[in-house]
């Protein structure tokens, strides 16, 4: 408790006096420019990893990264998603999940929950289709491999979910909002960034520098989801999914926010 005190005490002392514009703007209303939707791991921090300013996420997290599909429970996820989409006029979210996510691990072990976490073990039920979907055509992954498998696609199932609210799905058809899957590797973390059309997970920057001349010297890295013709993953005669470090720096997100968005939102604000 001492901790967090001290560091209230620096916010007073060294933030507030250099961010007084900041704060009486936010006084009067906020304008977050992205719906952040993560997990409650302590090691997933939203504005530390995207070096965010105050104001800028609109955020929701909980165990799991998990967004129940519309109408499935009255919790406060559905609401949020509402005023994110109603009132603030959000036009970016991000779904992020994380390695090593303690959710993920109750889900291979679900039936493990129902007596000594009956709460976590209703929860995990609505993502009951990414445990469905692993089982099925990843069984045959070691524990680790299947972890990282379950992570990458609970953000896809939640992506889908997300769909589900009439709120979103209005925006999406109107072209007036972008949804992006993120993973957080806590190993070395970095980003991995979900890429429509090659079905992989991968650093964003692969995209960003596609038509850069040396591109096809990169290592594109990331984890793909597409499986092969034995229904194994990775379309190397079922190649364990690894994650792999970026090789240049990268916007995460950047192919699809504007370069003036980019930059604030993961430079930093004073940038």
């Amino acid at each position: 408790m001492e901790k967090l005190l001290q560091g209230l005490r620096e916010f007073q002392e060294n933030y507030i006096p250099d961010h007084k514009e900041l704060i009486k703007q936010l006084a009067k209303g906020q304008h977050p420019r992205v719906l952040f939707i993560g997990c409650s791991d302590s090691r997933v921090d939203p504005t530390i990893i995207t070096q965010s300013e105050i104001g800028d996420l609109f955020i929701i997290r909980n165990a799991g990264n998990i967004i129940p599909p519309y109408e499935a429970t009255n919790g406060g996820e559905g609401a949020t998603i509402e005023y994110a989409m109603e009132a603030l006029d959000i036009r970016q979210v991000i779904v992020c999940g994380h390695t090593q996510c303690g959710a993920m691990k109750g889900l291979l072990q679900i039936g493990e929950l129902e007596e000594k976490m009956p709460l976590v073990y209703h929860w995990l039920h609505h993502t009951e289709a990414t445990r469905k979907l692993v089982e099925d055509h990843y069984g045959h992954l070691g524990k680790k491999e299947k972890l990282d498998m379950l992570v990458a696609q609970n953000v896809l199932t939640q992506i889908d979910n997300l769909q589900t609210y009439p709120s979103v799905r209005s925006k999406l058809h109107a072209g007036n909002l972008d949804i992006h899957g993120w993973i957080y590797q806590l190993e070395t973390a970095q980003l991995l960034a979900y890429d429509e059309e090659t079905e992989t997970f991968v650093p964003p920057h692969s995209k960003i520098y596609a038509d850069i001349e040396d591109a096809k010297s990169m290592k594109p890295g990331g984890l793909s989801l597409k499986s092969d013709n034995d229904g194994k993953a990775g379309g190397h005669g079922g190649a364990r999914p690894e994650f792999s470090e970026p090789v240049q720096p990268y916007w995460p997100g950047a192919n699809r926010l504007s370069p003036e968005q980019a930059a604030r939102l993961y430079r930093g604000a004073g940038v």
